[in-house]
This record gives C-alpha cells, sequence and structure tokens, in this order.
C-alpha cells in the first residue's frame, strides 16, 4: 500500500512561518487534513491549532487533541543574534520542544520530520549528510541539538536541513529586501564572502512533502543547487529586474555588527536530494524566474 494513502492527519508546527505557509498550502491541495500549529498568529490554512513550544503541556495537549500519523516541525527561532543573547529561550524552543514533539510523536507512531539548518556546519561548505557537524553559533548548536534528540525518540524520522530559504511571505526574505532597496535607489551592503545554496520555498516545500509522503527516513539537505555569495545572488536579482546594481556595495563579513558568529560558506551539497527526490532542488536561475513571476502577479 501507498504510505501517501496511508498518510491522513498531518499536525505542522510553525505554520504562519515563511517555509510553514507554503508547506500547510501545498499539503491541502494533496487533501490531507492538515493541522496547523501557531502560537501567536492565527494561520489562515489549515485546522488552527494552539501550540505554544515554551510549554511542554500545550505541546502533548495539542498532539492528544489532533491525534497526527505525522508531525512536521518547522516552528524554531531562527534569529541568529537573538539565540547566541538569549540561549535559554532558543534552547527551550529549539531542543527542548523538539524533544517533547519527538517523544509525543514516537508514542502514537508518527513519522516525524525535523527542519533543521545549513548552520549547524562550521562554514567550510557544499558539506554532505555524512559531513560531521561543528555549529559556530548558538543557533546552529540549539538546532543541531534538536537533531541529536531525534534519533534518541522518534523510530520514524527524517531530518531536513535546508539553507537560505526565500518566497513570497510578510517577512521578508533577502530578494525582496534587495528588490525595495534598489527601487527606492539606496546603497545597501551585500557581502561578497558569505556563501549559501538559496533555496525557493515552494521548491523546498515539495521536496519536503515527497519526504514526508514516502517516509525517506535520515538526514537529507533539501536546498538550492546553486551555491552563491550573497553580492553574487543580489546582482543576478538586480539584472533579472532591470535595477541598478551599482547600488550593491561589496561588503566582508569583517565590517558587520553581528552578535554571532556566522559560518563563512555554508552551502549544502544536494546530491542525495537529486538522486532519490523525483523533486529536485533547483538552480538559482529557474527559482528566481518563478520568483519573479510571483512577484509580478501580486
Amino acid at each position: 500500500m501507498d504510505h501517501e494513502l496511508e498518510m491522513t492527519k498531518i499536525l505542522v508546527t510553525g505554520s504562519s512561518g515563511l517555509v510553514g505557509s507554503q508547506v500547510v498550502k501545498d499539503l491541502l491541495e494533496r487533501n490531507f487534513e492538515v493541522y496547523s500549529g501557531y502560537n501567536a498568529e492565527k494561520p489562515k490554512d489549515g485546522i488552527a491549532t494552539k501550540l505554544d513550544l515554551v510549554k511542554k503541556d500545550s505541546i502533548i495537549e495539542a498532539i492528544n487533541n489532533t491525534k497526527p500519523d505525522t508531525i512536521i516541525h518547522l516552528a524554531a527561532i531562527t534569529d541568529v543574534d537573538l539565540c547566541e543573547t538569549q540561549k535559554e529561550l532558543a534552547n527551550t524552543i529549539n531542543t527542548t520542544a523538539t524533544e517533547t514533539l519527538a517523544q509525543e510523536s514516537a508514542k502514537r507512531q508518527a513519522f516525524f520530520t525535523y527542519m533543521s539548518t545549513d548552520y549547524v556546519f562550521d562554514g567550510k561548505g557544499m558539506k554532505n549528510e555524512k559531513d560531521i557537524p561543528s555549529p559556530l553559533n548558538f543557533y546552529g548548536k540549539s538546532k543541531l541539538a534538536g537533531e541529536i534528540i531525534l534519533s534518541k525518540y522518534a523510530n520514524s524520522y527524517s531530518v531536513v536541513r535546508t539553507s537560505t530559504p526565500f518566497g513570497l511571505h510578510k517577512k521578508k526574505s533577502f530578494p525582496l529586501w534587495i528588490k525595495e532597496n534598489l527601487e527606492l535607489k539606496k546603497e545597501i551592503p551585500v557581502l561578497i564572502d558569505q556563501f549559501t545554496s538559496p533555496t525557493f520555498v515552494p521548491n523546498l516545500s515539495e521536496m519536503l512533502i515527497e519526504v514526508v509522503t514516502k517516509r525517506i527516513n535520515g538526514i537529507i539537505h533539501l536546498a538550492g543547487a546553486t551555491r552563491l555569495s550573497r553580492y553574487e545572488f543580489a546582482k543576478i536579482i538586480a539584472d533579472k529586474l532591470n535595477l541598478n546594481d551599482t547600488l550593491l556595495k561589496p561588503t566582508k563579513i569583517s565590517e558587520m555588527s553581528w552578535i554571532a558568529q556566522r559560518p563563512q560558506d555554508s552551502s549544502l551539497d544536494v546530491s542525495k536530494a537529486n538522486e532519490i527526490l523525483d523533486n529536485k532542488p533547483q538552480k538559482i536561475e529557474q527559482s528566481l524566474k518563478l520568483f519573479i513571476n510571483q512577484i509580478k502577479s501580486i
């Protein structure tokens, strides 16, 4: 029997976020029963399910009420500097809440998918799933701790690592920030020495749902297929939108006044996803073409 037919009830945490809102929408299009976990902001799609990651009782209650056979855990504190200054809060949400979710998931024999990050690595770049994580900041450490916890509890789970997701959302991602500033003819600093694998959220969502519906176990990197610097990325955006790229001011990491250290190169090797998924990681040209069409249709 096809796993996809067996799955009916899916609980998504972080359902109002950049990735979560897309995943919920895509799951509903496939006729799944989707419970949209939220804390502060009620989601537009799916069955709104109150779930406060700071409170263990709230997590357990949400799972008891929804009885999911699948949990997609996307909620996290992703603000890297905030995690560095508020380690206890970062640990509570990114690690302890993941532990509670994993425990409850295991009790129900639900399939558990955990969204992790390229920031579990040390900044040497193009890391694959077998490379040993070594985070440089507390955000990366708290997410890695979540990964390790999963292997203790969940008997059926996947860890999905991604890099620099971008898409349409009220929380502006990098391409929209570039677009808006260049349209205002503002000079903006853009890093020439920080490299990532920018990931178009609709592509990420398709790959993620395939991992979930096929119940692919273990770690998988779901990110864009192109490694490039922030500056190169910004130049492509400016070029595609016919905006003035001379306003992009080449800047180095050493000039940034960050609290937490960032990896210089957090690009991900997506060979495994390319090999085993029907939905392949997109190259940046394809992603940006689709994204720009989205922007124009607003």
